[in-house]
């Protein structure tokens, strides 16, 4: 079962639960719009997409992936996601997502600058600061979004720079972007852990994927909750040390998990490591049917999108592992960029201090509220954060 396939199985479940009839719920299921198009650079034709799911609690809100194996399929899931994430959440954000189908890594500047800007010619009138906000997302980063929101602007004469987030802090990006989607996995852990009375400082956390998410969450947990860290991986190797890994002076880059003292075992054998909690930052459908009998956790963070698929989260939960949902704890990333698109809406730009304030108060209220949801209706963790979410949603007419 893919992550699309995930997604739409826990919709299907929790509609259910709501009473919703099949129809409203096939209705749901359908994107909103799906654009297609053609992008063309130095004779070679590659494929684009973005997919608006729903805008029922605000503009469309969602990344945008170069990769040659991205599909309409994968942007769909991530597009249904991401609509579940920000009403889980409680922000007025909609979900959306896009893609080109090409491999960046071996482009030139010009070449990725010439994609980034036709990507947006061709969706100049479906975009905008009120229509659809797009943010990076795989091999996407500031640079991108900075000569997107200048082609919208050329195109447009919008110069409030609100039509993309993510942006270079120079071009009105916000504080506390690169740390956002770690910071809130820990906000969201730091909260289970208040709800169950459990003392973090006890706890040893086993992290796959270094990447951004993995290795923020990391230093984060390490510094603010005083949990230990004694396993983290890459695609390549896991470093163990049960005595706990040392993120303290460490700053974030591809060969950082070459200076953690530790041993080094593959990175396959992360999932099976003895430990209180598993975060998943790496990929998704990463943990599946056939696998999960491998994980030996309590829990399982999901930081990265779908890590869990719906057949394996099912395992898991009977085998008493609670799952903490991916529309919740990696939320991070795109709370700050709604707060991002605030900032510019209101030509403001705010220190970090008070955008990390805002995520927290944002998080902890979201996981609190799907935490007692949770205990309420005696229901996994990710099915109240669905139900949570589909109600808010269902609240509000079509925009």
């Amino acid at each position: 079962m893919n992550m699309l396939e995930s997604a739409q199985e826990m919709i299907r479940k929790s509609s259910t639960l709501l009473g919703w009839s099949d129809e409203k719920r096939d209705a749901f299921l359908k994107p909103k719009h799906s654009h297609s198009f053609t992008i063309t650079v130095d004779d070679d034709e590659m494929e684009g997409f973005r997919v608006q799911h729903n805008d029922n609690l605000g503009p469309f809100k969602g990344g945008i992936r170069f990769h040659p194996n991205v599909d309409k399929d994968e942007v769909t899931a991530l597009a249904t996601l991401m609509t579940i994430k920000g009403a889980a959440v409680d922000i007025p954000m909609g979900g959306g997502k896009g893609g080109v189908v090409f491999n960046p890594r071996d482009k030139d500047e010009a070449y990725l600058e010439e994609v980034s800007r036709q990507f947006v010619r061709n969706l100049k009138d479906d975009i905008g600061p009120d229509i659809d906000v797009p943010a990076p997302d795989m091999n996407t980063n500031g640079q991108i979004m900075d000569w997107m929101v200048d082609e919208y602007e050329k195109l447009t004469g919008d110069t409030s720079k609100a039509s993309f987030t993510g942006k270079s802090l120079r071009n009105g990006g916000s504080e506390g972007r690169n740390q956002a989607t770690g910071r809130g996995g820990m906000i969201a852990l730091r909260e289970y852990f208040n709800a169950r009375g459990i003392d973090p400082t006890t706890q040893a956390i086993a992290v796959q994927g270094i990447g951004n998410v993995g290795f923020y969450f990391a230093q984060l947990a390490q510094q603010e909750l005083g949990v230990k860290i004694i396993a983290i991986s890459n695609s390549k190797k896991t470093k163990y040390n049960p005595d706990g890994l040392d993120f303290s002076d460490k700053t974030f880059s591809k060969e950082v998990i070459d200076e953690l003292d530790g041993d080094e075992l593959s990175s396959d054998e992360l999932l099976s490591i003895d430990c209180s909690v598993l975060v998943l930052a790496a990929m998704e459908d990463v943990v599946t049917a056939d696998n999960q009998a491998e994980v030996q956790t309590l829990y399982v963070l999901e930081l990265a999108n779908g890590p869990v698929t719906f057949d394996a989260h099912k395992a898991l939960v009977e085998r008493g592992i609670p799952v903490i949902p991916d529309v919740v704890a990696n939320a991070g990333g795109v709370i700050v960029s709604y707060l991002e698109w605030k900032q510019n809406k209101a030509g403001e730009h705010w220190e970090e201090a008070r955008v990390n304030e805002k995520l927290d108060e944002i998080l902890s209220k979201a996981m609190k509220e799907t935490a007692d949801r949770a205990q309420q209706d005696d229901i996994s963790l990710k099915t109240a954060a669905f139900l949570i979410a589909l109600e808010r949603i269902d609240a509000k007419h079509d925009r």
